[in-house]
């Protein structure tokens, strides 16, 4: 990975932990990007339930931040700039995790430049979360950024 590409996780992971508390919480960190792909983990320890698995609620901004992480790093990459919400999810609990996770998501080739020109994007992300390579849930995400003004 590169140096720009590591500065670049890292600014994500500033970016969560600033503006959304509960992800410094769960202690959720990108692992690795490259322009098709991108994942993130989190430990079991803070995102347990009583039955000594990961927590539903834990899965799912697991992964919803996960989607809205690939499209902050490509917004990055493409040289634009827009705020992006989650207007409509899915998700899918397939098997317990039972030990550290990772979600992944691929990039679809999307056009950003969209937002360049003052247009909002909309923008479908399917990410998985497999537990030793064990696929334990699926999400469907559907993000919109919005041109900053």
């Amino acid at each position: 990975m590169t140096s720009q590409l590591k500065t670049l996780l890292e600014q994500l992971q500033q970016t969560w932990h600033q503006t959304i508390p509960v992800s410094e919480f769960m202690q959720i960190t990108p692992l690795a990007f490259d322009a098709e792909g991108f994942s993130v983990t989190a430990p079991l320890a803070p995102n347990i339930n009583l039955h000594n698995t990961m927590f539903a609620g834990s899965i799912y901004t697991l992964m919803t931040l996960t989607g809205w992480g690939m499209l902050w790093l490509q917004q990055q990459l493409a040289g634009v700039d827009g705020d992006i919400v989650l207007a409509d999810a899915s998700v899918r609990y397939l098997a317990p995790i039972d030990n550290k996770p990772v979600a992944k998501v691929r990039w679809p080739d999307a056009d950003l430049t969209m937002l360049a020109q003052g247009r909002r994007v909309k923008l479908g992300l399917e990410v998985e979360l497999y537990c030793q390579d064990k696929l334990c849930a699926s999400f469907s995400g559907l993000y919109v950024s919005v041109p900053k003004s």
